[in-house]
């Protein structure tokens, strides 16, 4: 799905480059629709079968749902009475232009570092290159104390860092394209940063990999174990372009950045993301089973089949040791054959040295079978059917049945000191391991209140006392 100036997009993305001069509104616009995809704003801003940029995708998070928000130039329920102040603090301050505070659903964090040119050729686009919507999503609706947005203010004095990244003269100009892409309109952070007890990014662990509702967004750090030190820039830029190389495929969220960003992006662009992300500092994360660089989670696994259930009826073999092989050979094998290794154009993926059972974490595995792969790129559309409860789901595996198949994946063709069980299959089912952050919320303010009680009660007998 593009953005309403889609095809501006495609005829002008040479003209989107740094340099583009800002006094010229054709290249602006077109400078301005360029980042808007390098931002992957339709991503969140544009839902299923809904109009570009119109909003009413409710987002997942941690305490719930989060309804994005019109941003087309619609003055009823759009942001077309934002003047360029309003809307630059919105992207750098996550101030919407009525004072109301933002949710970091909304990456500002990122957009904060955004050079005042580009604020300037995205609010151009935005108000001449996208069609109005004059249609109301709808609200937003958290429980409390996430309900009340004032408490924002707080935590951006916390962890909000301003900025706008400037160009550092000890880095060539590739490496500086980099750094600005992937720490600003990119928010590569947003998503593959773990997050602290407050939800914000673990700055000492950038890009270390982090979950993400039911997905795991994975190490990117140069880590040659744990991150994708194992890949060449090339690899990188391959996978941004096409969502997939041998050992790894773009599924869920990432493979929504890459059909409706990263694809679009100029090789140039690409290779400068590359660049930069291979520069940064190693970090090595989880129990990866072994500290030798060759046994990365890309090399784990060997073609194989257990076939000790033939002779026996599938209804008896689905009670005995080998449901997860049986399970595999009626439901998976056919795409992936019978030993793993897919198919020879790679549309079907091997299934050993492959990143999604290759980790010290199932997440990215569980989420396949329950949820699928649909990514559309310029090189064809990939798809692997749900075995969750969609509608669409050729067959709906329950938990039980989907921990087995995974445990049998991961003992055949993956990281074999992983294992999952029910419980694990229900909570990616249920959208990702549940957060404690409004338990926390809650108790922090009820022992405010009760630290707020003490307080009064020592003022009103020490005033009783002097009298």
């Amino acid at each position: 799905m593009m953005t309403g100036a889609g095809a501006l997009l495609l005829s002008l993305q040479a003209m989107a480059a740094t340099s583009t001069p800002a006094g010229d509104d054709a290249a602006v616009m077109a400078r301005g629709a360029y980042l808007a995809t390098a931002s992957d704003c339709t991503a969140c801003h544009t839902a299923p079968g809904g109009k570009p940029m119109a909003g009413g995708l409710a987002i997942a998070s941690p305490v719930g749902d989060i309804i994005a928000s019109n941003i087309t130039p619609s003055t009823s329920d759009g942001i077309g009475d934002y003047s360029e102040q309003d809307f630059a603090r919105a992207l750098r301050k996550g101030v919407r232009a009525d004072g109301a505070n933002l949710y970091p659903a909304m990456p500002y964090t990122a957009y904060a570092h955004l050079s005042d040119d580009d604020i300037h050729a995205l609010y151009v686009y935005f108000m001449k290159g996208v069609t109005p919507v004059n249609e109301p999503t709808g609200t937003t609706n958290l429980p409390f104390p996430m309900n009340l947005r004032f408490s924002m203010k707080f935590w951006n004095l916390l962890f909000l860092k301003d900025g706008v990244i400037t160009p550092d003269p000890q880095h060539s100009e590739t490496w500086n394209r980099g750094r600005y892409l992937v720490e600003g309109p990119a928010h590569c952070s947003t998503c593959h940063t773990p997050r602290g007890i407050l939800m914000q990014e673990k700055g000492d662990q950038w890009l270390a990999g982090a979950q993400v509702g039911p997905w795991y967004a994975p190490n990117i750090t140069p880590d040659v174990t744990s991150g994708i030190g194992s890949w060449s820039r090339q690899d990188l830029v391959t996978y941004l372009k096409t969502g997939r190389i041998d050992r790894a495929q773009a599924a869920g969220s990432m493979a929504e950045a890459i059909e409706h960003s990263f694809q679009h992006l100029t090789d140039d662009d690409l290779k400068a993301m590359a660049t930069y992300l291979g520069t940064l500092p190693a970090i090595r994360t989880g129990d990866d089973g072994s500290s030798a660089e060759e046994d990365n989670r890309f090399e784990r696994g060997s073609p194989g089949s257990d076939l000790s259930f033939r002779g026996t009826s599938y209804a008896k073999g689905l009670k005995g040791d080998s449901e997860g092989a049986q399970l595999y050979a009626a439901h998976c094998a056919s795409c992936h054959n019978y030993d793993g290794q897919g198919t020879a154009d790679g549309y079907y993926p091997s299934l050993y040295h492959n990143a999604a059972l290759g980790g010290d974490t199932a997440s990215n595995l569980l989420a396949a079978i329950l949820y699928g792969v649909d990514r559309e790129t310029q090189n064809g559309h990939f798809f692997m059917p749900p075995f969750g409860d969609q509608p669409n789901a050729v067959t709906s595996l329950d938990n039980e049945q989907i921990a087995a198949l995974a445990n049998y994946l991961l003992e055949r063709y993956g990281n074999p000191d992983v294992s999952v069980s029910s419980q694990d299959v229900q909570s990616i089912r249920d959208g990702g391991p549940a957060s404690n952050i409004l338990m926390l919320a809650r108790v922090g303010m009820a022992a405010g209140g009760i630290v707020l009680v003490v307080v009064l009660i020592a003022v009103i007998l020490h005033r009783r006392r002097r009298r």
